[in-house]
């Protein structure tokens, strides 16, 4: 796809950003199974269900701009998958696995986060507020799960991992 205007750009992100989204659905369910924190473990599968309706919000904006989301492989999230996948197999109390494990999902957030701010704010630019709209919860859920992450590691699983605590 050649990139001549804003438009072009805005659907080429999207489309980053559905396949990066179907690349977590893959991942999600490794990690929730390997973390050892109840409430990780929670946290995990609450958003495999949360990243389901994100795709779904994706193929709604595609539907509307009568586009088709596939085509696009995201790079950088495979290599974000890829260094989950080591996390998951290292050799680590599980403490320090589980507080891993928070740092390779928060890297994923925080990728999310920028190609989610970037296509809402075209999606503005472009007058396609609905997809704005839809943009922006979606955004707002991915930076609430970083804090929460955030927060779960900071309570509890960082506490244990510099204890040494299993």
């Amino acid at each position: 796809m050649e990139l001549k205007e804003l438009n072009d750009l805005y659907i080429d992100e999207l489309k980053d950003l559905y396949n990066a989204e179907h690349q977590i659905l893959e991942a999600l369910p490794k990690m929730a199974d390997t973390a050892t924190s109840p409430k990780l473990k929670k946290a995990f599968q609450t958003h495999i269900k949360q990243t389901q309706v994100h795709v779904q919000r994706l193929e709604q904006i595609f539907e509307g701009l009568g586009e088709n989301p596939a085509g696009k492989i995201c790079k950088a999230m495979k290599g974000l998958v890829a260094e989950g996948a080591e996390m998951i197999k290292e050799k680590a109390t599980p403490a320090v696995k589980d507080a891993g494990l928070i740092t390779s999902a928060q890297r994923v957030e925080h990728y999310e986060m920028a190609g989610y701010g970037s296509v809402r704010t075209f999606a503005k630019q472009l007058g396609y507020v609905e997809a704005a709209v839809l943009l922006q919860t979606t955004l707002d859920e991915e930076q609430q799960t970083d804090l929460d992450l955030t927060a779960l590691a900071e309570a509890t699983i960082n506490k244990k991992a510099a204890s040494g605590a299993a």
